[in-house]
């Protein structure tokens, strides 16, 4: 009898809630979430352009900056369209499919943004430990190969999930308790052994998440080595100096990721608490790289000036 009461919850259709337990003011959420999602956009995109005019930045590093710029404007616009309908007009539902195509691309898009991040950090220590040979091996055509690997990877882990999902037959509620369709919100809905994608949601993590932290750590081991071993101060501070804008962003997507993705899994913070911290975790980031780089590169902050005024 159970299986017939739950037999018609095969979804077509879900609803998202936003932040759960907080419903009566995330009216006045939506403000300050827009205003991120507004610089994310016009940073990215100010970067994006300064980044193609300004020859003097036709370098590794400020091509995976571009390519960074680019994934996090398709992040802004797979979230931040639905979640401030959700808030300011109470347009809650959604198809499963679109909400399936929304988690592929916004996993997608993370795991491509981490694997950016550990080409990055490759290019500091080919930059820092190997500087002769480092236009050589960061050639043009190695730069798009990287590209290509780093989002052929997250295309295929990820869009396993979407897939396992869809295939699911069963469920206990049409109701997400978030702001957007995520993996592990979607598969609690599940009247049935959910253990396969559990796992894979696992494998996914560590198969992008933790190898290419793992490796950013031992780039920055390798580097802070080379540069401890430099003779002078002053050179020591010009090639740490190199550095800090990469940290800086590493730092802050890797913390906020993975206290996002343990709490959900494993935590016991309250549900608003965790959405909130999510929500931040993928909007925040990309306002930020503007302003961290900008601070750092002097033909950024001027090619800025010259846009904005």
């Amino acid at each position: 009898m159970g299986s017939t009461n739950m037999s018609y919850l095969n979804l077509k259709t879900v609803i998202l809630i936003g932040i759960p337990g907080l419903e009566h003011v995330q009216f006045w959420i939506g403000f300050p979430f827009l205003g991120v999602c507004l610089l994310a956009l016009l940073g990215n995109i100010f970067l994006l352009i300064i980044i193609a005019t300004e020859r003097s930045l036709h370098q590794p590093m400020y091509i995976f900056l571009a390519v960074l710029a680019a994934t996090d404007l398709g992040l802004c616009v797979a979230i931040a369209p639905k979640m401030l309908a959700i808030f300011w007009f109470g347009s809650c539902s959604m198809s499963f499919d679109a909400c399936l195509t929304q988690l592929f691309f916004i996993h997608a898009l993370q795991g491509t943004e981490s694997g950016i991040l550990l080409a990055m950090a490759f290019d500091r220590y080919v930059a820092i430990c190997d500087p002769l040979r480092h236009t050589s091996i960061l050639t043009p055509v190695f730069l798009i190969q990287m590209v290509l690997m780093v989002a052929i990877r997250a295309t295929v882990l990820v869009g396993i999930l979407p897939i396992l999902l869809k295939g699911l037959q069963l469920f206990q509620s049409v109701i997400i308790a978030h702001s957007y369709c995520e993996h592990m919100a979607v598969v609690k809905l599940a009247a049935e052994d959910v253990h396969i994608n559990k796992s894979h949601g696992l494998f996914v993590a560590f198969a992008i998440l933790g190898f290419d932290m793992i490796f950013v750590f031992i780039s920055y081991i390798l580097i802070f080595q080379a540069v401890f071993h430099l003779p002078h101060k002053a050179a020591r501070l010009k090639a740490f100096h190199t550095c800090t804008s990469h940290i800086a962003i590493f730092l802050e997507f890797y913390i906020l990721a993975f206290f996002s993705f343990f709490s959900h899994r494993f935590g016991h913070i309250s549900p608003y608490a965790h959405i909130l911290l999510s929500t931040i975790y993928l909007l925040v980031p990309p306002a930020l790289n503007l302003i961290v780089y900008g601070v750092k590169t002097k033909e950024i902050r001027r090619r800025v000036a010259q846009l904005v005024f």
